[in-house]
């Protein structure tokens, strides 16, 4: 926890330097670390971690499927995952990028897929983390593409590697499988991901990079551009 108290501070000093409202909010997130480090993260996500998003994508049913399908794709887009192996079956073998660059891996395997329709899956018995989850494909209205529908559930156990896991996905599940379905859009839209890694601009730029960086969180948009261009 010292690292939360240490980043809090300096994120506090920071925000009141600023001396504006945008740096009020600075500090306020800054005390707010600074009580997670000294509190011992009691209040850590308790419970099940779910998420469950829908996006449109401007592309084919069956492309969409197919690139899903192949769950060594994910990490192009999951910023949590570090990396998923197969071995051409049903099962995989997921590994996730946590606090202050931990890791931790668990097995899964594919319980029920529908070509071009849906895909299901959920970890091997005596896991250290439980996980399932479901993705479904269908066509959009108005011929705009696809309409991809993603369920995500993590049931943290005790202990350091369920906080680290609910520190992974914070406060707002949800969210964060959104931003990854929305790098999943622009990939197969686009072919690529932008990155916007060292822009100065952007609203959450500052409280985001200061955040992470005291969490040591997932992977920076530049590790992840260097592995998201389509092969053709």
């Amino acid at each position: 926890m010292a690292s939360l108290i240490a980043g809090g501070s300096a994120l506090a000093v920071f925000g009141l330097s600023r001396k504006s409202l945008p740096g009020a909010a600075l500090a306020a997130a800054g005390g707010y670390l600074i009580y997670r480090g000294t509190t011992g993260g009691a209040e850590i996500w308790k419970g099940p971690i779910q998420a469950r998003v829908a996006m449109t994508i401007n592309r084919p049913v069956d492309e969409l499927y197919r690139f899903w399908r192949d769950f060594g794709n994910l990490p192009q887009f999951m910023r949590h995952l570090e990396s998923v192996r197969t071995d051409g079956s049903r099962r995989s073998h997921w590994t996730a990028v946590g606090p202050l660059n931990s890791r931790f891996s668990w097995d899964a395997e594919i319980i029920e897929e529908h070509d071009n329709q849906s895909i299901s899956w959920q970890s091997l018995p005596n896991s250290e983390i439980e996980s399932r989850g479901w993705v479904r494909f269908a066509p959009a209205p108005g011929g705009r593409g696809t309409e991809v529908r993603v369920e995500l559930i993590y049931d943290a156990p005790a202990g350091r590697i369920g906080a680290q896991l609910a520190k992974l996905f914070g406060e707002e599940p949800e969210q964060q499988v959104r931003e990854d379905l929305r790098r999943f859009k622009e990939l197969m839209e686009a072919g690529e991901i932008p990155t916007i890694d060292g822009q100065p601009s952007g609203r959450r730029s500052a409280l985001y990079k200061i955040v992470r960086s005291v969490h040591g969180l997932g992977r920076s948009d530049a590790e992840m551009h260097a592995r998201t261009t389509i092969a053709g």
